[in-house]
C-alpha cells in the first residue's frame, strides 16, 4: 500500500532540528499511518494535536505519549535528556496567550531545553514585568508572546541586551485582527534586532532559538 507521508529523518542532521508531525488536519489514520514508522527509542514532537483527537488514538499509543492539552502537543517516545547549560526565558504578556508560549516551550523541551516562564506581566501593569526584569536580562535567549497591541515585546527590546523572539497571539478584540495589529506591531518595533515569527506559532519560535544555540555549540 502506497504511503501519503514519507518522513525526513536526515533532518536533525542536516539542520539541526528533527522532523516534527503537524496534526492539524491530518486524520486519524494518517496520524496512525506516521506513527508506525517512528521510533520508540527517539523522541517525535506532534503538535496541534487537540484533544478530541488524541483521545481517540488506541490507548496503547497513548501510553507512550507525554500529550500537553493547553499546548495541544504530545511528545511521542523517550523522554529527552535536558541540557541545563543553556537558559531560555518563556515569556506571556497575558495568561490568554500562554498556548503559543506552552507550544514553544514543549517544542524546547523535545529538543532537550529547559525553560523557565514568566505568566501574565503585560504592559498593563508594568510593575509586573519590572518585578521580574533583572532575571530575565541573564537568560541567553527571551522568547515573548503578545497579543492585542504586542507591546510587551517593544518594552522589553528597550531593555535588555538578550536575543528576543517575538510571537504576535490572535488574542484581542476587535481591531486586534486576530493577531495581525499584534504581528505589524512587532514588526515595527523601534526596539532594534527583535526577531517575528507567524501568528501563534510558539513551535517556529522555539525553533529559531534552537539553531541559534546549535550556532553557539559551532562557536
Amino acid at each position: 500500500m502506497n504511503k501519503n507521508h514519507e518522513l525526513d529523518f536526515e533532518r536533525k542532521n542536516r539542520i539541526g532540528i528533527a522532523e516534527s508531525i503537524f496534526c492539524q488536519n491530518k486524520n486519524l489514520s494518517q496520524i496512525l499511518g506516521i506513527i508506525k514508522d517512528l521510533s520508540t527509542k527517539e523522541s517525535t514532537l506532534f503538535t496541534r494535536l487537540d484533544e478530541n483527537k488524541y483521545k481517540k488514538l488506541p490507548i496503547k499509543i497513548r501510553k507512550i505519549f507525554k500529550y500537553h492539552k493547553e499546548s495541544k502537543t504530545a511528545i511521542y517516545g523517550k523522554t529527552p535528556k535536558l541540557n541545563n547549560t543553556n537558559k531560555i526565558a518563556l515569556i506571556s504578556a497575558g495568561t490568554s496567550d500562554t498556548s503559543s508560549l506552552m507550544e514553544a516551550k514543549y517544542t524546547l523541551l523535545c529538543s532537550g531545553y529547559d525553560t523557565e516562564t514568566f505568566i501574565d506581566i503585560g504592559v498593563a501593569g508594568l510593575w509586573r514585568l519590572q518585578k521580574h526584569i533583572k532575571k530575565i536580562s541573564t537568560f541567553d535567549i527571551v522568547i515573548v508572546a503578545a497579543g492585542m497591541d504586542g507591546a510587551l515585546v517593544s518594552v522589553i527590546g528597550g531593555l535588555i541586551s538578550n536575543p528576543i523572539i517575538a510571537i504576535p497571539t490572535s488574542t484581542g478584540y476587535g481591531v486586534s485582527n486576530e493577531g495581525k495589529t499584534a504581528l505589524n506591531a512587532m514588526l515595527a518595533s523601534c526596539a532594534p534586532g527583535i526577531s517575528v515569527v507567524n501568528i501563534d506559532n510558539g513551535y517556529g519560535a522555539a525553533c529559531a532559538a534552537i539553531r541559534i544555540l546549535n550556532n553557539g555549540k559551532k562557536t
